[in-house]
Formats: C-alpha cells, sequence, structure tokens
C-alpha cells in the first residue's frame, strides 16, 4: 500500500471520529470534519469512501451537504437546541468568568448564524415528489 494512501485513510479515520464527536460536543464541528473524512478516503480507498456515503448515520447528511442542497429544517432545529443547551450548561457550570461565558455565547450566535445560514433541505419540494403529487390529483 502507498504511504500517502495510508496517510489519508488514516487521516480520514481520525476525522470520522472527530466528526463523531463533534455529534455530541457543541464546540466540535461535526460537517466539517465529515468533509474532510470523505476527501480523505475519495483520494485513498474507494470501500472507505463508499462505506462513508452510504452509512446509514451521516451518509446522506454528507451528500445533501456535498451537493448543495443543505440540511434538512428537523436537523437545523435539533442541532440549535442541542447547541444553546449545551451552551447554557456549560456558562451554568463554569459561571463568574465574564469573558468566558462571552467567548461561549459569541461561539454559539455564530455557529446558529451559520446554520440559518445553510440552504434548507425541503424532500418533499424535489420535482419527483411534485410530479408523483400531480398524478395522484
Amino acid at each position: 500500500m502507498d504511504v500517502r494512501k495510508a496517510i489519508l485513510i488514516f487521516l480520514g479515520t481520525v476525522c470520522v471520529g472527530l466528526g463523531v464527536m463533534g455529534i455530541f460536543l457543541p464546540l466540535m464541528p461535526t460537517t466539517v470534519f465529515l468533509l474532510m473524512a470523505a476527501y480523505c478516503y475519495s483520494h485513498s480507498s474507494e470501500r472507505f469512501h463508499n462505506w462513508l456515503m452510504t452509512n446509514k448515520l451521516f451518509g446522506k447528511y454528507i451528500s445533501d451537504y456535498k451537493s448543495g442542497k443543505g440540511i434538512s429544517l428537523r436537523q437545523k432545529i435539533s442541532t440549535i437546541a442541542i447547541l444553546w443547551a449545551s451552551i447554557g450548561l456549560s456558562v451554568w457550570f463554569v459561571g463568574g468568568s465574564f469573558w468566558l461565558t462571552l467567548l461561549l455565547v459569541a461561539v454559539a450566535i455564530g455557529v446558529t448564524v451559520h446554520l440559518l445560514w445553510l440552504k434548507t433541505y425541503r424532500p418533499e419540494a424535489t420535482v419527483e415528489n411534485t410530479l408523483s403529487q400531480a398524478d395522484e390529483a
């Protein structure tokens, strides 16, 4: 095996791990790490890339994001809710430190703005569904 490919597979696997951690940790970006993993795998291993892109947990999420469709409204709402709950708990537990609280709130605002700025994917608005609904009428 080529050393370059082995390094890319290793980096892709690390990125998948960090992306999964980002699902649960509010300040870790899930999407960035999963996209980096997809890049690493696409340049090193077709098997790993196919596994990632067809993974039932985040394969469709990556495909929709990469194709420009965006993320679903449900994903936006749940991500923002978890983000603010986590930030709120962090501020509550940390308490007292004004600058740290300000930093956490600023990060939460930035991530919220980014998520709201992303295109909202609405699967029911696709051409195929519109045509099939018209045929049923």
